[in-house]
């Protein structure tokens, strides 16, 4: 029987059993909560800070008598009731077994995110940003990757990592998957496409729903496992068959979580708008629409969040950067805005996208299209010929874009001097000028604070019209691309200046520092090739800067510079502001570009708060929510880039799988214990060298610098270096594609 826990007294509570007349002194958050509720009952702050001053497990009963919830009030105590109810399912507290509810924020028990493996373990990824905990394969029987649970730790692993067991389940992250359905001896079975999902879906055959062998299905979790039985379900959906044109696509929306339909109150809201801008909504605004605003962006473009604007003043320039102003049509509260906050940004997979706001808005009332009004919110600098913000200030706008031009256009006035360009762009190439001199000044000012840039290639994939892939190419960036992104920059500082000065809760762009244990291995690295970053406590932006500067000509750049690269934090999104590492940037929060991420939209209703006279105290959000919010535009980020990342696998391995037997020249892209990775020079492709395919040769691993040493023969592999490879085998399913080493270069 298990023991009731020991008796301690319970601290004051100023509200205390005396009722509502003391709860607006007790909690500081009273205000806000009398705002969002007409019967308002104790913050989540204020219950948490109450339960962290009992220092113990406390009855429900015990917490409401202690914060003033009345015993004979049945309104209040089911509101009460809700409140830690919602509070146990966003992981702030746990009820134990013997009903007694408890903090989870102390080192016993630690909360957070599972990232499955294939081989059956799994990490924890703790929401307090600590270093991840290994699950082995008994605690990952009854759980998924992406499903939420609290652990307690209970010893180390044999990497010397925390290990830990699941206490509690928090939330389950799967209620669909999506895979290849099975038959086999009259059982089904769905086998996940993730991979970090290592048990197949059981399907019993009442619920198979005429799926056939091999078919790509959507199955529903009616089951979800436990420590003694797989995952089972039925088939809702079937997506089609295996490899056909953009079904890789379907997949990974799916695998990933991306929303894809919008809900039908969405459908409905965005019906009531109209495609042009009302005239009331252009009222007690700043009028622009005689500015020679213009937008600068790529061919492809569909929706256009930034038009620039700059002039000289005295001593140097006045840039204006006008943003979309979509917080005016997605308000709090609307379906429009839960769907966007669900989506958290668009994603871009080749040739299409998923977009956060429907199209409606995406590329009509909220793109800055040109010759037509359109809302917006504006940033206006004033900046010295040193590239230095000299004072800044924002305001609600409307504009009218004076042209549409592209990256390639631009560049070839301001930077080649193109006559045909010119010509036909020449009523707005004075403006074009004001800012090519003022991003000038903007870059240098960039390069004199240590700002990080590397030189990294991004690919294309060109589609024939079958959607076939004719090819892939590298993607390149002029000086046009530079100058947009000088300006944005610019704006985003100013941005997080306003709101910080303001305290009013936003989202920054955090980048942090190297992590220690990856700048242990750095400067190893570093060492052995006679190189030193920085000095003192750690090494800057600047001391990276530097470096990439130096190592810029050596034939073993790309190796040195891919090792750098790795060294770095994930950059995310927190209301703490803790500067922008990579940019070398003390405030930095995204302002431009709300129509695809959710935090730009966040940090424009902060800022129209604060230009209408709010403060903190009375702003919709509170730090914690903002937090919360923080989280989930942060994981959203992610999703994207592992959904399209995977895309581009799926795509890569389609355009090799008739390419088996062919030889090509690459380059090493990463060495592991099991062998190289080597891109294809020239394909932007890369695969696996297994080390059983590296000849005739023991080779050891060696984790500081990088390389594969053979036993016997002594012959190094390292990063960067050249080789000769030969494709030998194509899985489309793994997404995984085999190289034989042939000869080095």
């Amino acid at each position: 029987m298990a023991k009731k826990p020991p008796s301690k007294k319970l601290p004051s509570s100023k509200a205390g059993k005396k009722g509502k007349g003391k709860r607006k002194s007790a909690d500081p958050h009273y205000e806000r909560e009398k705002k969002k509720y007409g019967k308002p009952i104790p913050s989540r702050e204020h219950i948490l800070e109450f339960m962290q001053r009992a220092g113990r497990p406390l009855k429900r009963i015990e917490i409401g008598d202690a914060i003033g919830i009345h015993s004979d009030n049945e309104v209040e105590q089911e509101a009460f009731r809700r409140r830690m109810k919602a509070m146990i399912r966003d992981g702030q507290v746990i009820k134990n077994r013997t009903g007694y509810y408890v903090l989870v924020n102390n080192t016993d028990l630690i909360r957070g995110v599972i990232t499955g493996h294939p081989d059956g373990f799994g990490h924890l990824k703790p929401d307090d940003g600590s270093d991840k905990i290994f699950l082995p394969p008994r605690e990952m029987r009854a759980v998924l990757h992406n499903d939420t649970v609290v652990v307690r730790i209970t010893g180390l692993d044999r990497k010397g990592d925390r290990e830990g067991a699941i206490v509690e389940l928090v939330s389950r992250g799967n209620h669909t998957i999506v895979g290849r359905f099975h038959l086999e001896s009259g059982i089904g079975f769905v086998v996940p496409e993730n991979r970090r999902i290592n048990q197949d879906i059981l399907i019993p055959q009442e619920n198979i729903n005429k799926a056939q062998e091999g078919q790509i299905v959507v199955a529903e979790i009616t089951q979800q496992p436990a420590p003694h039985h797989q995952p089972i379900g039925k088939i809702i959906e079937i997506l089609g068959e295996h490899m056909a044109p953009g079904m890789e696509i379907d997949i990974a929306s799916r695998v990933y979580g991306i929303p894809v339909v919008w809900p039908e109150g969405v459908e409905q809201e965005t019906a009531k708008f109209k495609t042009t801008v009302p005239t009331t909504a252009k009222k007690d605004r700043v009028d622009l629409r005689d500015l020679s605003l213009v937008t600068i962006d790529g061919e492809d473009a569909r929706d256009f969040d930034d038009a620039v604007y700059c002039e000289p003043v005295s001593n140097g320039w006045k840039l204006i950067v006008a943003i979309a102003d979509v917080a005016h049509y997605v308000k709090p509260g609307m379906e429009l805005d839960a769907e966007a906050q669900n989506r958290g940004t668009s994603v871009y997979f080749p040739d299409s996208v998923i977009p956060m706001l429907p199209e409606k808005l995406s590329n009509g009332l909220c793109s800055i299209n040109p010759k037509v009004d359109r809302l917006c919110m504006v940033c206006e600098m004033v900046i010295s010929k040193n590239g230095k913000v000299q004072r800044s200030k924002f305001y609600e706008a409307v504009m009218r874009s004076k042209a549409r031009l592209t990256y390639t256009e631009v560049a070839a006035i301001l930077v080649d001097g193109d006559k045909d360009a010119y010509k036909k762009w020449e009523y707005v190439v004075p403006h074009l000028r004001n800012l090519w001199d003022v991003y000038k000044a903007l870059r240098k000012a960039r390069r004199q604070r240590g700002a990080i840039d590397f030189d990294t290639v991004e690919t294309q994939i060109i589609f024939n019209e079958e959607r076939k892939i004719e090819k892939i190419v590298p993607t390149t960036r002029n000086e046009a691309h530079l100058l947009i992104e000088e300006c944005m920059v610019a704006a985003n500082v100013c941005a997080a200046k306003f709101v910080e000065k303001f305290k009013v809760p936003a989202l920054f762009r955090d980048h942090d520092t190297p992590k220690e244990t990856k700048l242990e291995m750095l400067y190893q690295f570093l060492g052995q090739l006679g190189f030193q970053l920085g000095t003192g406590d750690g090494p800057t932006s600047k001391d990276y800067a530097e470096l990439v500067e130096k190592i810029k000509d050596r034939l073993d750049f790309n190796m040195i510079q891919t090792v750098l690269l790795r060294s770095l934090s994930q950059a995310d999104y927190r209301p703490e502001n803790i500067g922008h590492f990579g940019l070398a940037l003390e405030h930095y929060a995204h302002f431009t570009s709300p129509i695809r991420r959710y935090p730009d939209l966040l940090l424009h209703r902060a800022i129209k708060h604060i230009i209408k006279g709010g403060d903190a105290k009375s702003y919709l959000y509170s730090f914690n929510e903002m937090e919360d919010l923080g989280k989930q535009c942060s994981m959203a980020e992610r999703r994207a880039d592992d959904a399209t990342r995977d895309v581009m696998l799926s795509l890569k391995c389609q355009y090799m799988h008739d390419k088996i037997g062919e030889e090509y020249d690459g380059l090493i892209t990463g060495v592991t214990s099991f062998g190289m990775f080597v891109e294809i020079t020239d394909v932007y492709v890369e695969g696996l060298v297994h080390v059983t395919a590296m000849g005739n040769d023991y080779f050891h691993f060696d984790p500081v610098v990088h390389t594969m040493r053979g036993e016997r023969t002594g012959k190094v592999y390292r990063l960067g270096d050249k080789v000769h490879i030969q494709v030998v085998r194509v899985d489309i399913e793994e997404k995984q594609i085999d190289f034989d080493l042939v000869s080095e270069k």
